[in-house]
């Protein structure tokens, strides 16, 4: 893994991107057959490249200084997710773990001071875990109006009934964050005012985890799908004002588009690697694969798919740190392009590895799986479309020309 400054880059920037490159390629890449593996020597190995990322201050980059992070700010955390990304491990090692990094973010934006103390301290500290809980198997994912799951006031408690699934991390949970419909519609509101998220622990009675939902054929994953029956908890246990649930839910997927399209790019950037060096040392039919035309096709699509990935989006990551200008157009055109900028080039690579690449012995299969649930996570395609000419038009229909902003 060689990565050089980019000379458009402020010097912070570039030395938060080349020292976690040294502790990936150096710690991270090389031991990733142990890494993955639950012995004690694996643990011991994971907290010993815990402990030196801490010592070189990159640990937790989402995370503000005074609660043990890095505050380094968006664009520095998305630079930096284009090298975690180079190991399935990176993040994790680097302490943005997922959903507890997107769960953490969100109480601190939106959380009491009691709540912050209750609950983001102690996931800060890896004393208790988290889930979020909005998916459910009964209502259209892509439609975030059409949440099921009740919260109904009594008095000074919520009492929810709903049922989700792919409620990540829900089997290791203390507490989930759940998306509830705290309103129905009467013809006056907003249908994103009806959304709440609620804090609930997972030992309340009536909060129930029906099993994990296997994924890919992995049957010892921790999507869970979860029943919520009769769930009392305390009114105070409301994240942010109630009705404040779908903003909370869009600004949360919307910076993480962004982080995810960047993890897709180090993903990209790894393949890439893994396939070039595999063309140049891998000898078929009288000579090397780099000398087959249709390698040196692969070579130069992948490269195109990576460079236009990146740019693109970076210049989304710009848009929204700028805090200037409409960048739901720029978010979604990312969210389309990238996972599947991201599926053709690990496919090439697998290609070119022939039976290792479907195998665990290298990173493909994994980014390839990673690549296809993409195209469904964070909203489908199609929908991301729609989005994409909806906003296009109304510009050019208020009279308007689009603005690339370039």
């Amino acid at each position: 893994m060689r990565i050089a400054p980019i000379p458009t880059l402020d010097p912070e920037t570039n030395d938060i991107r080349l020292r976690t490159a040294k502790i990936v390629s150096e710690l991270i890449i090389p031991n990733e057959n142990i890494l993955r593996q639950r012995t004690p020597e694996a643990r011991q190995l994971r907290k010993e490249i815990e402990e030196r990322v801490k010592a070189e201050g990159l640990w937790a980059p989402h995370l503000p200084k005074e609660y043990g992070g890095m505050g380094i700010g968006f664009m520095k955390h998305a630079y930096m997710n284009e090298i975690l990304a180079w190991s399935p491990f990176g993040a994790r090692l680097f302490g943005v773990v997922a959903p507890n990094s997107g769960n953490q973010t969100i109480l601190l934006r939106y959380g009491t001071e009691e709540q912050k103390k209750k609950w983001l301290e102690p996931l800060i500290r890896g004393e208790i875990e988290s889930c979020f809980a909005m998916t459910e198997p009964n209502a259209p994912g892509s439609d975030p109006y059409a949440i099921q799951t009740r919260a109904v006031r009594e008095g000074d408690e919520w009492v929810i009934n709903g049922h989700k699934w792919f409620c990540s991390n829900a089997s290791r949970a203390h507490f989930a964050i759940v998306m509830c419909r705290t309103a129905e519609d009467d013809g006056t509101g907003k249908a994103k005012d009806r959304m709440t998220q609620i804090i609930v622990p997972t030992d309340t009675p009536g909060f129930r985890i029906v099993r994990s939902v296997p994924v890919w054929g992995h049957t010892d994953g921790d999507h869970c799908e979860i029943i919520l029956e009769n769930v009392r908890v305390p009114v105070t246990n409301t994240l942010g004002r109630e009705g404040s649930g779908h903003e909370a839910a869009q600004e949360r997927l919307g910076a993480g588009r962004v982080f995810h399209c960047m993890n897709c790019v180090g993903q990209m950037w790894r393949a890439f690697d893994l396939m070039v060096r595999r063309a140049t040392e891998r000898v078929v039919h009288g000579g090397k694969l780099e000398e087959k035309q249709f390698i040196q096709g692969f070579i130069a699509d992948s490269y195109i798919d990576i460079m236009a990935a990146r740019l693109m989006t970076i210049h989304t990551a710009q848009v929204i740190d700028s805090g200037v200008g409409d960048v739901r157009a720029n978010i979604s055109a990312i969210k389309v392009f990238v996972p599947a900028a991201l599926e053709r080039v690990v496919d090439r690579a697998i290609q070119v590895w022939g039976a290792a690449g479907v195998s665990s012995d290298l990173p493909l299969e994994g980014m390839y799986r990673g690549a296809r649930t993409l195209r469904i996570a964070d909203g489908p395609d199609e929908v991301h479309r729609i989005l994409i000419a909806k906003h296009v038009l109304k510009v050019y229909h208020d009279g308007g020309n689009w603005d690339f902003g370039f």
